[in-house]
């Protein structure tokens, strides 16, 4: 302003000035005179303003690509630090002990594991970053005001003296709300997963209105908090605004005199004011990493509380663990003096002493009391507070690593946890200690990876890694893996169920390679077999050319299997696609039609009837809830609303497409419809072809289809359930040609596949028990723990998986708590419990177990024979 447009640069008749001129003025003690570096560049009064104005740019470029890299850097350190603490506290988590676990909720780990620490880390790259980069912002303004003018420089440094004084005394108040504030969302949180948890007995119990109110009283608790949180805030906002504004006050007041005076120019007072504009933003700013490094402090506080060892009691030695041997435990199992209290302080089993030889089997029945139950969790490491001495050989019990008993001891408790994913993922879930090999599929990824694991602590271990030592198992991959864990089932009787689950399991190329290239001649032989056995009639197979009856109107027009949820259900009716075939098709008005007629017969079926009642579920057209619906259409048509809208034409054009002739026989579908049907279906075709749509896969009576289940490829078609037992004939027929084929070991490894589920909810109690014994069995445990796990199963069930343990387990033992001693005779030691002291009694030495398994098994087979 001064030198470019006021001329100062120009004055004494100069017509040009030096633009980029660097002379440095030597001060006298170092001799005087000045460094020439640069002279610049002549220019006039329009070339100095705008190369003035263009360096001004230029530093303005910089400054942001200082910015640009600062943030980039920091949100990369955040991030690491953030990826850093989250797995430091989940490995935390992992070596709580037993009874740690019991006094922590898991929803409230979680919550503070996802949510909590995000601040944290968050705050990480600010933490350095941000006081020196603000505060040199700060300082440079500050600076550059006080060379114009000194007086104006101290009041403001007078004024940002004030605000880093009082506004982080007026904060410290929102420090203690906002503690209160994240207790008490952590507490609604983990509420909130205990209601979750147990919806069932909400349900049969009818306690919806306790629990809303419940959680309405801490919402309104955590309203209040926020409340007082906000009138806080903003009160302090407000004081640092005002005080902020002051400043230009006494700018203009005062700079405006000393110009008025003569002491200050123009310029200095306009840059004295344009510098200050660069003031508080960064003070802002300061103020506020300030504030949000306290809040941080707490949270970090609360972090450290929650996971301290003072609260949760010492944790399991992650050092001791990874230097762990895998060695057998062998030896005689010696408990001297065991002592061991309740919840409640009563003591359950009161100086117990014992000695067993391993390996052994071990029948433990306690008569009601808990005493059997706590014996086996303490062999099984699941209590660890007992007063005694438990040896294995000669290793203390409690001084054997986690991970060395995680290997060599297995447990099946009451209440198997199974993990979501498939059968075999939580079958093999036991044999994943470490990889054995990896995988470099791309090595450039593989380094990226580690790399990033090496900055941030986590492991460079990859979950795509092969984590199974086969050669352990006496295994030579996961094909022999596969054939070990059908055998293990079926021992347990649970092979049915896994042949079951292939069947209705699907099919990948790349994995079950025997299958899928031999599935046509299977579907060609299984029809072959119903032909010449007189059963033709069981199955109606798809044709391209014929209307299948036992199949939707939907599935008919597709004639494929959809694998996008835009053509599944409801969805196909308003797919555009799928509207234009059957409007090319002149199908639209007769099923349209068609729909309204099932409206008016449902809506008459269904008067009356409460919500839930059988005939909701035969006739799976409309749901309680939409009837409603439906009855307004049907009221409007009748009072001549003739022309029905989009949503309402789409909505009956649903009902007719879930219409099967041969289950619902409302006698809607006659030979000229059909026809129509299945002449739309080239239309259907070809217009998703031609659109790329890839939502439907269609059928090809030489192909197989992988969106379809293994059982309807095999079937290539829908069992007639118009026929008696059909279902039954053709699951034998099934049978008969996958076992004549040799293709049974395929089917059963599709089974594996089969998901579980959410804590294994898609499996009954008695496969989740079953699941959970194959995963203790398959990794060949020394000492097998069985605390409850056959409860699931009735008595003659539980017998057999018994003997089938007995017959199996050779050189390992075998702890089994029983409730009765109806099945003791096969142990070779029976344990009981009486008044908290332990009777041991020897009945056979473990050379005879085999002998005796097999003798019993071969008495219970004459017993069921006869």
């Amino acid at each position: 302003m001064n030198e470019a447009i006021q001329g100062e640069a120009f004055k004494d008749g100069n017509v040009t000035a030096p633009f980029l001129q660097l002379h440095f003025d030597l001060p006298q003690w170092l001799g005087g005179g000045s460094l020439r570096l640069f002279d610049g560049f002549e220019v006039g009064r329009v070339g100095l303003l705008l190369g003035l104005s263009c360096l001004f740019l230029f530093f303005v470029v910089v400054n942001n690509g200082f910015k640009y890299w600062i943030n980039l850097a920091k949100g990369i350190l955040g991030e690491r630090m953030l990826r850093r603490m989250r797995f430091d506290l989940f490995a935390m988590v992992l070596r709580f002990t037993p009874e740690a676990l019991r006094t922590v909720k898991s929803s409230e780990t979680a919550t503070i594991i996802k949510d909590e620490v995000e601040p944290i880390g968050g705050f990480i790259g600010d933490a350095f970053i941000t006081p020196v980069l603000l505060g040199m912002q700060a300082l440079t303004a500050l600076f550059f005001i006080m060379v114009q003018n000194v007086w104006l420089g101290l009041m403001a440094l007078a004024v940002i003296a004030v605000q880093f004084t009082i506004i982080p005394r007026l904060r410290r108040e929102l420090l203690r709300l906002g503690k209160q504030r994240q207790l008490a969302s952590r507490e609604l949180a983990g509420r909130i997963g205990e209601v979750l948890d147990g919806i069932e007995v909400v349900h049969v119990h009818n306690a919806y209105a306790w629990e809303r109110a419940e959680i309405g009283s801490r919402l309104f608790a955590l309203f209040s908090i926020r409340l007082k949180i906000y009138n806080r805030k903003f009160a302090v906002k407000f004081l640092n605004n005002f005080l902020s504004q002051v400043t230009p006050f006494l700018f203009y007041a005062v700079g405006g005199y000393f110009a008025l005076r003569g002491t200050l120019d123009i310029g200095q007072l306009v840059a004295v004011i344009s510098a200050y504009r660069e003031l508080p933003p960064p003070l802002k700013e300061l103020i506020d990493w300030d504030q949000q490094r306290l809040d941080v402090q707490v949270k970090y506080d609360q972090v450290t509380q929650h996971f301290a060892e003072e609260r949760l009691g010492p944790m399991i030695d992650a050092d001791a663990e990874a230097e762990a041997e895998d060695q057998p435990l062998a030896g005689p199992l010696v408990v001297e003096e065991l002592s061991l209290s309740g919840p409640h302080g009563d003591m359950i089993i009161e100086n117990a002493s014992f000695s067993l030889a391993l390996p052994t089997t071990v029948a433990m029945m306690s008569n009601g009391s808990p005493a059997a139950s706590m014996l086996a969790r303490v062999l099984a490491r699941r209590i660890t507070g007992f007063a005694g001495r438990i040896s294995i050989g000669d290793r203390d019990l409690t001084q054997i690593p986690m991970s060395l008993s995680g290997r060599r001891v297995a447990y099946a408790g009451v209440d198997p946890i199974i993990f979501p994913g498939s059968i075999r993922d939580n079958l093999v879930y036991g044999l994943r200690f470490k990889p054995t090999n990896r995988t470099e599929a791309d090595r450039r990824e593989v380094a990226r990876r580690v790399a990033e694991a090496a900055r941030s602590g986590n492991p460079f271990e990859s979950i795509s890694d092969c984590w199974i030592d086969y050669a352990r198992l006496g295994l030579k991959d996961e094909l022999d893996l596969d054939r070990a864990l059908v055998r293990l089932l079926e021992r347990i009787g649970m092979g049915e169920s896994i042949y079951l689950f292939g069947l209705a399991g699907r099919i990948d190329p790349e994995r079950h390679v025997a299958l899928a290239e031999r599935l046509v001649e299977a579907r060609n032989r299984l029809r072959e077999t119903f032909r010449s056995n007189g059963m033709a009639d069981l199955v109606e197979p798809f044709d391209v050319d014929r209307y299948n009856d036992q199949a939707s109107i939907a599935e008919n027009l597709l004639f494929g299997v959809p694998v996008s949820g835009e053509f599944m259900g409801r969805n196909l009716a308003d797919s555009p696609q799928f509207r234009s075939a059957i409007d090319r098709a002149g199908l639209t008005d007769g099923l349209i039609k068609m729909g309204l007629q099932i409206a008016e017969t449902m809506t008459e079926i269904f008067q009356g009837l409460p919500p839930g009642h059988s005939l909701f579920a035969q006739f799976s057209f409309i749901g309680a809830e939409e009837l409603p619906d439906f009855q307004a259409i049907l009221r409007r048509r009748a009072r001549g609303g003739h022309d029905l809208r989009r949503e309402e034409r789409t909505r009956l054009l649903a009902l007719p497409l879930a219409y099967i002739e041969a289950r619902h026989r409302l006698g809607l579908l006659d030979d000229s419809l059909k026809r129509q049907i299945v002449e739309a279906r080239s239309f259907v075709r070809g217009t998703l072809e031609k659109a790329g749509a890839t939502g439907v896969e269609f059928y090809d009576p030489d192909r197989i289809c992988m969106a379809a289940p293994l059982r309807d490829n095999l079937l290539f078609g829908r069992v007639n359930y118009q026929v008696a037992d059909a279902r039954h004939r053709v699951a034998e027929a099934i049978a008969a040609v996958i076992r004549e084929l040799d293709l049974l070991e395929d089917v059963e490894r599709i089974g594996l596949d089969h998901e579980v589920g959410a804590a294994g909810r898609l499996l009954s109690p008695q496969e989740r028990a079953s699941v959970n014994l194959v995963r203790c069995l398959v990794k060949r445990p020394d000492i097998l723990i069985i605390d409850g796990a056959l409860a699931p199963f009735d008595e003659e069930r539980a017998g057999k998986i018994l003997h089938a343990l007995l017959g199996d387990l050779e050189q390992q033992s075998l702890f089994m708590v029983l409730s009765n001693d109806r099945q003791a005779g096969a142990f070779d030691v029976q344990m009981r419990f009486n008044g908290g002291r332990i009777v041991a009694d020897q009945i056979a030495d473990s050379q005879g177990r085999a002998q005796r398994a097999a003798a019993e098994n071969a008495q219970n087979i004459a017993g069921e024979v006869a």
